[in-house]
């Protein structure tokens, strides 16, 4: 069986502790990355709906580099949106920004009506390089 660690970015913030879940998950040369949001570091919302789309890409920025992996790693993505018609625009220029080449990585895009105060969220599936450094990240 293969074995399952738990990686966390560094200064992890409150809504793993409150919400009793991992940042992302490595198995093998896989990263299953739990959904980031807009979250302040006390796990609050950012206020406003483009701050909260960059945020939720540091922290999976952040989740990303705790395992030694970046966004050129990352195969597979699904984003979760309160109000997709209205809020694709700004969510595609930060897209854009952070995936400007090809090949895109894979990508399912789903209106929602709750999350948990938030507006945005990115959920990932990344491939580890072999000289990445997973072992920085795991959790004790």
């Amino acid at each position: 069986m293969t074995s399952r660690d738990a990686i966390f970015p560094a200064g992890r913030h409150a809504l793993y502790e409150q919400h009793r879940y991992s940042a992302a998950i490595r198995s093998g040369d896989l990263l299953f990355v739990s959904g980031q949001v807009g979250s302040r570091e006390d796990g609050t919302p950012e206020p406003d709906f483009a701050r909260q789309v960059e945020r939720a890409f540091d922290n999976l920025e952040a989740t990303l580099k705790a395992a030694g992996a970046t966004f050129d790693d990352i195969v597979d993505v699904t984003s979760f949106h309160t109000d997709p018609e209205n809020q694709f625009e700004t969510i595609l220029a930060v897209k854009d920004r952070v995936f400007s080449e090809k090949p895109y990585p894979n990508w399912t895009a789903i209106g929602v009506n709750w999350l948990a105060g938030f507006d945005f969220e990115i959920k990932v599936i990344a491939r580890i390089p072999e000289a990445g450094g997973a072992e920085r990240g795991r959790a004790a």
